[in-house]
């Protein structure tokens, strides 16, 4: 198949499994074209079976914002066209979705049937698309979509709770290479590169997201500060966005800066995960929790929120710890306590990596994708 892909190509969870997904595909000899702003950063542009196409924005006096959604809608049909395309991907609803419907209108009135596919991520659903002001665009063009799939049942009953949507919905969750995200074999090899982030006798929590306010990075601080008074220990963070300037403050002032790590963007962080103990993800709100997904796949448990999507990945006990939003008490107890008992812990790493083989590993997954692909232009 010939499949467009249209994603956020900055730092986030649908950016990077939108783009993930065309490297799978591609990997299994099709042909993907990422039509975007902007290249998605985890692309190398060396990829085999992949191309990327640059949506051009002009900017007129008479415009006060750019009209991103109409170039987009443009770029897409004429990438459909001049390519061959069987299908259009979208992730994220707004707009990517409205424009892909203007995209498939613009090639109908030429006699060409362009199917395109919706995948439900989150916000797009939980946040900007119950804004009173996109409320109804995103309704229509999720009804009007030829497929959609939402990355969790959480997700899917939301939407069809919030947005009266009729339409049939397939849940297909986010997944993981397990042969990229992998735990290190090399005992050795994991020691030397956990001596460049902490001591050997110290614990490595590790933190992963955009910094948006909804991740609570304050309050993985909180956690970590309150743990680092009991245990020697060390927090890694990985990545970037508006909340930042908040924690590297917060820092300062609990006087445990030097413990902390700010590694900003990370481009390889399946080099990174598997260097930790824990990772911390206190979110006020998960659709499904890529970076546990992550994590796990590396032997990493979780200390997450009982929330959203979570707990369909996260089993309670077994794979990780969940508790309420908010409980930095609880959280800190949880991995001191996991930190306590190298047994336990164990038994978590292990049950992680298991789950992330058996249920949301890229060869279980993308070919899910793959087969409703096939229905929807089957259905044409």
């Amino acid at each position: 198949m010939r499949i467009g892909i249209t994603c956020y190509p900055t730092y986030g969870g649908s950016g990077v499994v939108a783009t993930e997904l065309g490297i799978e595909l591609a990997a299994m000899g099709h042909e993907v074209h990422f039509i975007s702003y902007s290249q998605p950063f985890r692309l190398s542009g060396r990829d085999q079976g992949i191309f990327y196409h640059e949506v051009p924005v002009s900017s007129y006096p008479l415009f006060e914002f750019p009209p991103y959604d109409l170039a987009l809608a443009s770029r897409m049909a004429e990438v459909a066209e001049f390519n061959g395309l069987d299908l259009l991907h979208v992730h994220y609803a707004i707009p990517h979705s409205v424009s892909a419907l203007l995209a498939r209108q613009m090639l109908g009135a030429r006699g060409r049937r362009l199917p395109f596919v919706t995948t439900l991520h989150g916000t797009d659903i939980t946040l900007v698309g119950l804004d009173r002001s996109y409320l109804p665009i995103t309704r229509y063009a999720i009804q009007e979509s030829d497929g959609v799939t939402s990355i969790s049942t959480y997700l899917k009953d939301k939407t069809v709770q919030d947005f009266g949507v009729t339409r049939g919905i397939e849940v297909i969750p986010n997944f993981v290479n397990c042969d990229v995200y992998t735990p290190l074999k090399d005992e050795a090899a994991r020691a030397e590169a956990r001596r460049r982030l902490a001591e050997p006798h110290e614990a490595i929590f590790m933190h992963l997201s955009n910094f948006r306010r909804v991740k609570r990075v304050t309050d993985v601080v909180k956690v970590f500060a309150k743990v680092v008074r009991e245990t020697p220990a060390q927090l890694v963070l990985v990545g970037d966005g508006p909340e930042r300037s908040a924690a590297e403050w917060l820092a300062r002032d609990l006087a445990i800066a030097e413990k902390i790590h700010f590694l900003g963007k990370q481009e390889q962080v399946n080099e990174l995960l598997p260097l930790a103990d824990l990772l911390l993800m206190p979110s006020e709100l998960e659709s499904f929790g890529l970076a546990a997904l992550e994590a796990m796949a590396c032997k990493v448990p979780s200390i997450a929120t009982r929330v959203g999507g979570v707990p369909e990945l996260i089993d309670d006990g077994v794979t990780g710890l969940l508790y309420p939003v908010g409980d930095i008490e609880a959280m800190a107890q949880g991995a001191l306590g996991l930190l306590g008992d190298r047994a336990r812990l164990e038994a978590m790493r292990e049950a992680g990596r298991k789950t992330a083989q058996t249920r949301f590993c890229s060869t279980l997954v993308v070919p899910h994708y793959v087969r409703y692909y096939e229905s929807v232009i089957g259905s044409q």
